[in-house]
């Protein structure tokens, strides 16, 4: 997806192709960054692969399984910005190092959670540890890079997250099959520490900051007091908001249950059903990459398009979804499941970037810090409990058949966005033009 913003750097001095460390050293850290993130997705996801083991063993209903789910995004969206404006202050690479740690020693501790409670506060802490690795990791990257290559890389990690579910999910099904649901979180542990141990060793914040380049923290804190208002400043950009976390509800409650719908109606193993179940979330992912691709490439003349690319996204997602579980099992079903899943998060692309565009570009990771508050509380933590306290109720696969009607709420959010987007961007850039212009009219002649 593109970020389209009318701000310029600060720097007169820079270029959008300059790379400020080494190209060799930048792409290195962006790679154990990535990996971070796998394995930040692959601890969130690994349980999901387990639920019919831990269903079994601890003999527990649907909604509590969901809640051992939610409970990671939900304190991923409540601690995302107060731990990203931490790490600010406490340094990035120094915040990244203990996040990793701490979700890679909660994911062993679910490895031995001898009940439902304890496994609920290691996930807890798992919560709390991956809060602020993907505004802080994507801003440690993006700060290494040039700004020519700045979309690429926001896509990457955006995908990076799909990966690492399926990843959690397939690899964790296995492992499951053949050792027990404990050493498939003890596998997902083991990586992350291996990996934050590389990265600690590796990364350095000296060599991020390149030799001349002065800091700006206290710059960019006055910049987020003034700016902080205009996160919420306009109908569009919550609209945006509400929109994107929304239509995160459904991909979020089939990430967790897909594992569970095929252990269920396909009488799938667990491994099996994770490997099934993992393709389905590669899809999701590529969903996310091809929404994003396919709203810049219609809206290149009209950016109002962007809107309409994420309302049919969730309307599609809505048809497709509820038909596939309609159907019986089978390829058919299989196939409509297959379209919903890569609409169900096709939205995210234009809703970012609705964002991007909307916020001023010196508080662009604080929006997005933002963007991910409202995807989390809203879609990625309710999405998978709210589906398991409807399986209890009426099956899984009649709470499957429910909860793709949030993609009407998702699609209205979207439709307000597009009514209001045109007004609300003049009526915010007008400020800064109405700035220019005076300062313009004060300088010598």
């Amino acid at each position: 997806m593109r970020f389209h913003t009318t701000a310029r750097s600060t720097d007169p001095t820079s270029s959008a192709s300059e790379w400020p460390v080494s190209k060799s050293y930048a792409w290195t850290v962006f790679a154990l960054g990535f990996g971070l993130l796998l394995s930040d997705y692959m601890s969130r996801q690994v349980l999901n692969a387990v639920f019919p083991m831990l269903k079994a063993e601890w003999l527990l209903s649907d909604a509590a399984l969901g809640s051992l789910s939610g409970i990671v995004a939900l304190a991923v969206g409540v601690l995302t910005f107060p731990m990203s404006l931490m790490a600010d202050r406490w340094g990035r690479v120094r915040s990244l190092l203990l996040a990793a740690t701490l979700w890679s020693l909660a994911t062993l501790g679910c490895a031995v959670s001898a009940s439902y409670g304890e496994m609920f506060a290691g996930r807890l802490l798992v919560g709390i540890g991956e809060a602020a690795y993907g505004s802080v990791g994507i801003a440690v990257v993006l700060s290494i890079f040039p700004v020519t290559l700045r979309a690429t890389l926001s896509g990457a990690f955006i995908a990076g997250g799909a990966f690492g579910s399926v990843l959690g999910v397939a690899v964790g099904g296995a492992v499951a099959q053949t050792a027990g649901w404990r050493w498939a979180f003890a596998a997902m542990g083991i990586f992350g520490l291996a990996l934050a141990a590389v990265y600690g060793v590796v990364v350095k914040e000296s060599r991020l900051a390149p030799r001349g380049r002065p800091t700006d923290g206290a710059q960019a804190r006055g910049r987020l007091r003034t700016h902080l208002p205009r996160l919420f400043s306009s109908v569009s950009v919550i609209s945006a908001y509400v929109g994107s976390g929304l239509q995160l509800f459904i991909a979020g409650a089939l990430l967790s249950w897909l594992p569970s719908f095929f252990n269920r109606y396909y009488h799938m193993t667990p491994g099996k059903a994770g490997g099934a179940a993992g393709a389905f979330a590669m899809v999701i992912g590529l969903g996310m990459i091809f929404g994003g691709v396919a709203s810049d490439r219609i809206s290149s003349t009209a950016p109002l398009r962007k809107w309409a690319v994420a309302a049919g996204c969730s309307i599609g997602a809505l048809l497709m979804l509820t038909l596939a579980f309609q159907l019986h099992t089978g390829p058919v079903q299989l196939l409509a499941l297959a379209v919903g899943c890569l609409l169900s998060a096709g939205s995210a692309g234009p809703a970012a970037a609705m964002v991007a565009n909307l916020t001023p570009a010196s508080i662009a990771a604080t929006a997005f810090a933002t963007l991910t508050l409202a995807n989390s509380l809203l879609g990625l933590a309710p999405g998978p409990a709210v589906t398991g306290a409807l399986a209890d109720r009426f099956g899984l696969l009649g709470a499957l058949r429910i909860v793709p009607l949030v993609a009407v709420a998702a699609a209205t959010a979207f439709l307000v966005g597009r009514h209001w987007y045109e007004r609300d961007l003049l009526r915010l850039t007008a400020p800064s033009t109405k700035a220019e212009l005076k300062h313009a009219s004060k300088a010598p002649s």
